[in-house]
């Protein structure tokens, strides 16, 4: 759980911050282990906010893909130091952090979930457009204590959320004064993947009451029923200290979440056998939501649930929520 604490004081340090994430980026590319120099793909979500002309932290999903006995993903915070060239059309970056894997490794005929830490070196160059609109090379090196080093390559695009004065970064982030929101609740249905080999599925629901508490700042508590599984039964409860923003004059919402999940388990052991177990996870989101009407918002909401005993799941959720 000390490491769930970890990213809960990350995500207020976040949330504190008068400026927020104002670019977003989507990228896909290829992925090398060093060692045996297999390859598979890989993609990555970033949002990036600049602390100056020169300065700009980060916050990403970076999912590896399937290297051979390894299926690794994870999260990632750097800071970067950047210049503009080419009046402003052409960003240069180098960015440093830490990262936080999850990885699905083979272990004879069965596998475990590891959970470990490492270090993110990344280069960037990043073209901006007329309209917002930004295209992006990256590289990304990551070592690990005790797991697979990798090396990755990627392209992809990206979009400014927030217009900036001129034409390139943004120095800085607009300050927002107002909570994203009041009170709303949630009705979600999805699929939870459990991260084995085999990453069974099945259908989730769940219900969630959100509220926000200050500025870039929410709570939540849900309930989650991930279905029944080949591996695992699980439901319970989470409850969850948000990181957000509005965009577009408040229509799109984005945020990411940690917490504690109190659950009840059916799982089944390597040798067949059956157990029932109260355990206490943790669970981290990432959470977007879209309001349409004043009251009314479609929210989605990926779910990794944590766990130490191999039961870690991917929950996938799309809903509906009303405000007030």
């Amino acid at each position: 759980m000390y490491k769930l604490l970890m990213v809960m004081i990350v995500l207020l340090n976040v949330a504190v911050c008068p400026a927020q994430a104002q670019e977003f980026f989507g990228l896909g590319g290829l992925v090398r282990d060093i060692d045996t120099s297999e390859s598979s793909r890989s993609w990555q979500l970033e949002y990036n906010e600049g602390l100056g002309e020169h300065f700009a932290y980060s916050v990403s999903y970076l999912n590896e893909g399937h290297l051979p006995d390894h299926h690794r993903d994870g999260q990632t915070v750097q800071i970067w130091t950047r210049t503009m060239l080419l009046d402003r059309r052409l960003a240069l970056a180098a960015g440093i952090g830490p990262f936080y894997y999850f990885d699905t490794a083979r272990a004879g005929t069965s596998y475990t979930n590891n959970h470990g830490w490492g270090g993110n070196a990344s280069l960037s160059a990043t073209w901006y457009t007329e309209d917002r609109w930004l295209l992006q090379l990256r590289s990304n090196f990551i070592e690990t204590f005790s797991g697979v080093d990798t090396l990755s390559a990627l392209v992809g695009i990206g979009y400014q959320l927030e217009a900036p004065p001129v034409r390139g970064a943004r120095p800085r982030a607009a300050a927002w004064a107002e909570k994203s929101t009041n009170n709303e609740v949630t009705v979600y249905i999805g699929r939870a993947i459990v991260n084995s080999l085999s990453q069974d599925q099945s259908l989730a629901t769940g219900i969630e009451y959100r509220r926000g508490l200050l500025p870039y700042l929410e709570g939540s508590v849900a309930w989650l029923y991930e279905g029944d599984k080949r591996l695992t039964r699980r439901n319970g409860v989470s409850t969850q200290l948000w990181a957000v923003k509005d965009f577009f004059a408040g229509q799109l919402s984005l945020g990411v979440g940690a917490g504690p999940y109190f659950s009840v388990d059916h799982y089944k052991h390597d040798n067949g056998n059956q157990e029932r177990a109260r355990v206490v996870s943790g669970v981290v989101t990432m959470s977007a939501g879209y309001r349409f009407f004043q009251q009314v918002c479609l929210r989605a909401s990926w779910n990794r649930i944590v766990t130490n005993y191999d039961r870690d799941t991917d929950v996938i959720l799309g809903g509906i929520g009303y405000r007030f």
